[in-house]
């Protein structure tokens, strides 16, 4: 199960990635200013997206996240 952060930050990545003006992949800054969380946290929260399989993500390129099929999973 997800924790409440991991929701909500997986809720940002699925609306701001397929919906508004222009769609495109959250950035460490924007989902820092979207949950009031610091860069830290964020990254925890991205790597627990990862190793439960709702993202691909690393520290290594921290810019590029990748958003796995949501059709086996819904937060």
């Amino acid at each position: 199960p997800l924790s409440d952060i991991e929701r909500k930050v997986l809720r940002i990545i699925i609306n701001v990635s397929n919906y508004g003006r222009s769609p495109k992949m959250p950035t460490v800054p924007d989902l820092k200013w979207r949950t009031g969380r610091s860069e830290r946290g964020i990254y925890r929260v991205l790597a627990g997206l990862n190793h439960k399989g709702y993202i691909e993500w690393s520290r290594q390129e921290p810019h590029k996240i990748v958003l796995l099929s949501q059709s086996s999973k819904n937060p």
